[in-house]
């Protein structure tokens, strides 16, 4: 009897495979609810995972994800429509009303049994697949095929659903184009963090990117400029007769791949047109609907626009006209093929930054305000707008706007885009309308993320520990018209994929944080650990990421002495921080910082290194001493 026990045990622990080491779990965005047990379950070749019969949307979930773990462990798997659990049924996922999980959530058992992924739609299966992904080993994201790797997954009973069903992230395709396949990639690395929206911004001063068949100089003279390289904005100007070498557009079949291949992912793509500003693409290709005649030509990186600490102004008008005819005639020809490119229920009409200093001087735009009875130029803006968004609607489409579209008045049923920080959104919620918190301040991934004597020159900076502390629903406001928010990655300053990934990568893991999981699970320590794991996963993967959350937030003072002080935390707890003032770069066997260091009389730099345990975790950071004379505070 006890040799048939012992006989039954051994097969039972060989159907699926059984490991004791209890694997660290760490998912991003954190699930609702993690139940861990000891154990683990083993696949091998020949499993099959079972899916409901006549679901080609699960069915196809299925098969990227085993491709993504056939290509890595050398496995094959068969897919099968039969709901009979066999021992050699790794994967059984079943579609079940469950209205705790909602349209996008999911249950999630793993077992000696196999795994059993539960959820009322397609759309939670996805995910549940996505958790599925981030349980297996680090080489999941390898690009070969591994050896020696046991392909396991911890025994854990997960419950999981999102927050909010818009959880976005924007990417800019004028200022710096990405093509069809790296718009692809882009949704590829959004969906494994269960963002669903991609916020597709295709017209700027810098680029117009989508086909316009009746209106085809949009893309034959809005799509190209001049190449340059440099620092954005602050560019030389283009020569007369200088080639235009640099862009490309999106075909309609483009776009039409591109809406398929991300609501495979269950990704809507948000089309943004950016006026009545951001639009010298346009005036370029029309220069006809411009408000002041000329000659214009796509922008190249050269500075047009003065901001200044109270606002800004334009050197070259870079608007379309709210007082010409011809201007709606054209965007109701733009937004008739967008409306029929894009199934999504909204189209982003812009509105932000929309400089009227050449508004103030035009005479058709005075006689407008006559005409209207139009007593400022956020009024102008708002006739603008109401106008637009009725051709958007008319369309059949919701139309929706940075937070600008406020000003003058709010259209009839248009959303608002937050970015000034969340007082719009504020706003625009106690109107009644519709809002997207994605406020500069906490997700805008384009700024600098460490200090600005290592990071790549931008305004102003994010840092990762601010992006974790963005809450979409401001006190006080009614949560029923918040609809979510969004990571937004202006392109500018970022000229190619792996700077890219540098911007988005890690901040973005702390915007999907907000966005899908309970508020009351934050915690800044057990996040960064759920990090820093994935950033093994993404060496694996060869993905680039930013290294700034390792190194110091500098603060510099003076003393009553005049001697330059420098303090230096970090966002990372268990840091620490080595530094030299004799020219020489520091490794783990310098001086260790402990309190704030007065700089020393004769010294030229300061050097500092982040290290942990041994381990160098930040870069070699080079300080100039008079760099550190212009941090100090001006009384």
């Amino acid at each position: 009897m006890k040799l048939l026990f012992a006989i039954v045990c051994i097969m039972c622990l060989s159907v699926l495979g059984y490991a004791q080491n209890k694997t660290e779990i760490a998912i991003i965005p954190q699930p609702v609810k993690v139940a861990q047990q000891d154990g683990s379950l083993r696949f091998r070749n020949g499993m099959t995972v079972s899916v409901p019969a006549n679901q080609p949307a699960i069915t196809k979930a299925v098969e990227m994800f085993l491709a993504k773990l056939e290509h890595s462990s050398g496995f094959r798997f068969n897919i099968s429509n039969s709901q009979e659990r066999t021992t050699e049924t790794a994967i059984r996922i079943t579609l079940e009303n469950d209205a705790e999980i909602g349209k996008e959530g999911y249950k999630l058992d793993v077992n000696s049994t196999g795994v059993h992924i539960r959820a009322a739609q397609p759309a939670g299966v996805f995910y549940g697949l996505q958790t599925l992904l981030q349980l297996l080993p680090k080489e999941i994201e390898s690009k070969t095929r591994v050896e020696n790797t046991e392909w396991t997954v911890p025994y854990v009973a997960i419950t999981d659903y999102p927050r909010f069903g818009w959880r976005g992230m924007m990417l800019d395709v004028s200022r710096h184009y990405f093509d069809k396949e790296q718009v692809k990639q882009f949704i590829d690395d959004m969906v494994k963090y269960k963002f669903n929206l991609l916020h597709f911004h295709l017209t700027d001063d810098q680029g117009w990117r989508l086909e316009i068949k009746s209106l085809p100089k949009l893309t034959e003279v809005g799509a190209w400029r001049v190449d340059k390289t440099g620092w954005f904005n602050h560019l030389s100007k283009p020569q007369p007769g200088e080639k235009k070498t640099y862009g490309g557009f999106f075909t309609h079949d483009d776009i039409r791949e591109l809406v398929k291949y991300a609501a495979d992912r269950f990704v809507n793509i948000l089309p943004e047109i950016d006026v009545p500003g951001h639009s010298m693409a346009f005036v370029a290709a029309y220069p006809e609907v411009s408000p002041t005649p000329g000659k214009y030509e796509v922008n190249s990186g050269e500075k047009f626009m003065e901001w200044t600490s109270t606002g800004f102004y334009a050197l070259i008008d870079n608007t379309i006209s709210p007082a010409k005819e011809k201007t709606y005639e054209y965007l109701d020809k733009v937004f008739t093929e967008v409306a029929e490119l894009f199934p999504f229920e909204y189209i982003h009409m812009g509105g932000d930054e929309c400089a009227t200093n050449f508004w103030e001087k035009s005479a058709e735009i005075k006689a407008l305000m006559k005409k209207e009875g139009l007593k400022n130029m956020h009024e102008v803006q708002s006739y603008f707008s109401r106008r637009v968004a009725k051709i958007i609607q008319d369309k059949g489409k919701k139309v929706i706007g940075w937070d600008e579209i406020l000003e003058g008045g709010l259209a009839k049923g248009a959303a608002v885009m937050s970015w000034r920080g969340v007082k719009g959104g504020i706003a625009a919620a106690k109107l009644g309308h519709e809002v997207v918190m994605t406020p500069s301040t906490h997700v805008y991934v384009d700024l600098m993320q460490g200090d600005a004597i290592i990071e790549p020159p931008v305004y102003s900076s994010v840092r990762l520990k601010k992006s974790y502390e963005f809450e979409p629903v401001p006190a006080g406001v009614d949560a029923r018209f918040i609809k979510g928010g969004q990571a937004n990655l202006w392109t500018e300053q970022v000229y190619n994929m792996r700077h890219l990934q540098y911007m988005a990568w890690p901040r973005t893991f702390a915007v999907t944080e907000s966005l899908w999981s309970d508020p009351a699970q934050k915690n800044w320590d057990k996040f960064i650990t759920r990090v820093e794991k994935h950033f093994e996963r993404f060496d694996v993967a060869e993905m680039k990421y930013a290294p700034s959350m390792y190194e110091p937030v500098f603060k510099v003072t003076k003393n009553s002495s005049g001697q330059l002080v420098v303090d230096m935390t970090t966002e990372v707890s268990g840091i620490d921080i080595h530094y030299s003032f004799d020219n020489s770069f520091p490794d783990q066997y310098y001086p260790k910082y402990a309190k704030p260091l007065v700089v020393p009389k004769d010294a030229l730099n300061m050097k500092v290194v982040s290290y942990r345990n041994g381990k160098k975790l930040g870069r070699d950071i080079h300080f100039p001493i008079s760099e550190l004379q212009k941090r100090v505070p001006k009384k």
